[in-house]
């Protein structure tokens, strides 16, 4: 497989997953109905929580209405373009995999943009007093994808001419 083929194959398991278990949660195990706030532990530190995010990270820029969610469609899509080409002409596997990891998961929020309006959000972890944000697939594929683009940018060997495979 070339680096290329990672990375397209990263984005379609990314979006492929997110999806699936969006769809799992919404509709074979009911959360689509559940009222805010409400919740099932799964673990001591991790629970399944129903939260629909208008806005892209962490609740940021919330849309209000159509246009807002129109503007980050098209943020999306315009992202998701600029990422697709420099994946189109990367030559490092790490890299590809990573933009498409981010690729991936921008899709998989993208098409809930689409279909509600907003991002459906399930992953709740808390240990300690602590308690992160509730997040999806997708975000958790753009988190891993951004670490593997600071990995290839930081810590992979200097690749000899040529060598663009590693």
């Amino acid at each position: 497989m070339t680096p290329r083929d990672w990375g397209l194959s990263s984005a379609a398991a990314a979006m492929f997953l997110d999806q699936a278990t969006k769809f799992l949660l919404l509709y074979v195990f009911g959360f689509r109905s559940m009222l805010p706030g409400e919740s099932v532990t799964v673990l001591p530190f991790f629970n399944l929580v129903m939260t629909w995010n208008p806005g892209v990270s962490y609740g940021l820029f919330p849309a209000s209405g159509p246009i807002g969610t129109a503007l980050l469609v098209l943020f999306s899509l315009a992202a998701v373009a600029g990422l697709g080409w420099w994946l189109w002409n990367a030559g490092r596997r790490a890299l590809t995999v990573g933009l498409g990891l981010i690729i991936g998961g921008a899709l998989g929020n993208l098409v809930d943009r689409l279909v509600y309006g907003k991002v459906a959000d399930f992953f709740h972890f808390h240990a300690f007093g602590y308690d992160w944000y509730v997040f999806n697939v997708a975000d958790a594929a753009i988190t891993f994808g951004v670490v593997a683009l600071l990995y290839d940018a930081l810590v992979r060997p200097e690749t000899r001419t040529g060598d663009e495979t590693g």
